[in-house]
């Protein structure tokens, strides 16, 4: 019989704490009870969206939706909306579409990255091998794609111009750095193409969809894509964690199939032998799981690099990126809206507080 995750129960009382962290405040109060009113509408559009007539179609594309999820990028882009006219059924679409496009993007990277859990269940690949699961992520993307085509010329070209920067992203983090590409600038441009465009995209459909100033759209693209860069990086953190409940995955999952992250990337600026050596026990192990050994010979070495320097490092630059994000906001009028873009910004890069 085939697995069936718990039912979702994302709302904003997941991990990132966003109804005590967020919207913490008596004006942020009122905001946050028209968020949530927001989100239950996507979910509920959400639900119907990942539903099919074949029936093998329905099982496993509700499989990863019914695991749960964090709904940050409809949460922002409803958040968005209160700049203008609030939560139009028009935000509520685009939002739909950009959760369902984030969706199908993940059955597409735990086949590329081997990935043996998602959201704390079995990953797709591993229930039904790996053609159902990218033919999975693609029909979530021709999902999404049939509702930014209700909104017309200008929602299909933002969906079209956030899904190549998806595909450019996940291309060149597959391929690696190119002669002549330094390896961290290399890689936070990668966040930003793979994470970045994505949250950007949510972050400024609000500002479409609600009928917003034009000149808050501009703001709201660095925003997310600065929020989606910091988000990322306190993921290579997190995905160092020995608590598996954190994460939803096994520890290390990303250098264990060969995915670089920014603290092992940041171990090759350093000119220590403890440094050299603990690399080259990573790749060395790397290359042995590649060849078929147990991903448990690393565990040694990425206890090691869970407590250095570098992943120290990485998360002084989430909250780097973090506060570039909150200073994107200026132009914005001060009020709730503002306050709670801000402290979003925060809690991205402080999950593990």
């Amino acid at each position: 019989m085939t697995p069936r995750p718990p039912a979702a129960g994302s709302r904003l009382s997941g991990k990132l704490g966003l109804s005590d962290r967020i919207f913490a405040g008596l004006r942020s109060r009122t905001l946050l009870t028209t968020v949530e009113a927001g989100l239950a509408r996507v979910e509920t559009e959400l639900e119907g969206e990942v539903r099919s007539a074949d029936k093998l179609a329905d099982v496993t594309a509700r499989y990863l939706y019914e695991a749960g999820g964090k709904r940050v990028r409809p949460m922002l882009a409803i958040l968005t909306a209160q700049l203008g006219q609030g939560t139009t059924h028009e935000v509520v679409e685009v939002a739909t579409a950009l959760e369902l496009t984030h969706l199908g993007s993940l059955y597409h990277d735990d086949v590329m990255d081997g990935a043996d859990k998602r959201r704390g269940v079995p990953s797709a690949q591993t229930v039904w091998g790996n053609n159902i699961a990218i033919l999975t992520g693609d029909l979530l993307f021709a999902r999404a794609s049939q509702l930014m085509a209700r909104r017309g010329e200008r929602a299909i070209q933002l969906q079209a111009d956030t899904f190549e920067r998806l595909v450019l992203g996940q291309m060149h983090e597959t391929v690696g750095p190119q002669d002549g590409d330094e390896p961290v600038d290399f890689y936070l441009k990668v966040l930003a193409d793979k994470t970045g465009s994505l949250i950007a995209a949510a972050a400024q459909s609000g500002v479409i969809y609600s009928g917003a100033p034009e000149e808050f759209e501009q703001p709201m693209v660095v925003f997310g894509e600065k929020a989606g860069v910091a988000f990322q990086l306190l993921d290579d953190v997190i995905d160092l964690s020995p608590d598996p409940s954190e994460t939803g995955k096994v520890p290390g999952t990303d250098l264990r199939a060969g995915v670089p992250t920014m603290p092992y990337l940041l171990l090759g600026h350093r000119s220590d032998a403890a440094s050299a050596d603990l690399r080259a026990r990573i790749d060395e192990g790397q290359e042995r799981i590649a060849d078929g050994a147990d991903p448990a010979i690393l565990d040694a070495a990425l206890a090691e690099l869970r407590d250095h320097e570098t992943t120290h490092e990485t998360l002084r630059l989430a909250h780097q990126w973090s506060q570039e994000a909150i200073d994107a906001l200026a132009p914005l009028p001060d009020g709730a809206v503002r306050e709670a873009l801000t402290r979003f910004a925060r809690a991205v890069a402080d999950r593990s507080a």
